[in-house]
């Protein structure tokens, strides 16, 4: 049976990482990361979304931009660092959303584009079934343009709400509440 609470999913891109001589997977954060994240955890803090869960991808730039967002947020949420977020495409990091216990309400995705842009364009799409209806059903906008273009730039941050549980979280059927970059800040 489907819940009909409203959970939230809030999926931001790493923030700005360097380019050292190193395996993509431990690029550290570039000066510019270290400067963005904590400025974005303090927006989230300030927006009042406060994440239950955090699901981290296991690269060196995410979890950085995890330590750096956490003590602005305050709370203390349970956090798991998930290796298949790392480089995953929009499918499995919509997995990793689903696959997310019915207790928490909001959860923090950190991970990497071009997956998570991809992402945040899905689920703020019509959903199949609408833009198959055509304009009388949906309107002319949905016809011409049935994808929004929603591109995380580093330290991005898109919130999305939608209601029952984890696993009805499909493409189309979430509503992006918020958008924001550090240089919206």
């Amino acid at each position: 049976m489907a819940s009909d609470t409203t959970r939230r999913l809030i999926l931001l891109r790493h923030a700005k990482s360097d380019w050292p001589d190193v395996p993509d997977r431990d690029r550290p954060l570039a000066k510019r990361g270290r400067r963005d994240a904590p400025r974005i955890g303090r927006w989230l803090h300030e927006q009042g979304y406060q994440p239950d869960v955090v699901v981290v991808s296991a690269a060196t730039r995410t979890r950085q931009t995890w330590d750096l967002v956490a003590p602005e947020l305050g709370g203390s949420p349970a956090v798991h660092f998930e290796p298949r977020a790392y480089a995953a495409s929009a499918l499995t990091l919509l997995y990793l959303a689903q696959e997310l216990p019915a207790r928490y309400r909001t959860a923090l995705l950190i991970a990497h584009n071009p997956g998570l842009s991809e992402l945040a364009a899905s689920l703020a799409a019509p959903p199949e079934s609408d833009r198959a209806a055509g304009p009388a059903a949906t309107g002319p906008a949905v016809k011409d343009s049935p994808r929004p273009a929603i591109s995380l730039p580093t330290a991005a941050v898109a919130v999305f709400e939608f209601t029952g549980d984890w696993p009805s979280l499909t493409p189309g059927h979430a509503r992006l509440t918020n958008l924001t970059t550090p240089a919206d800040l």
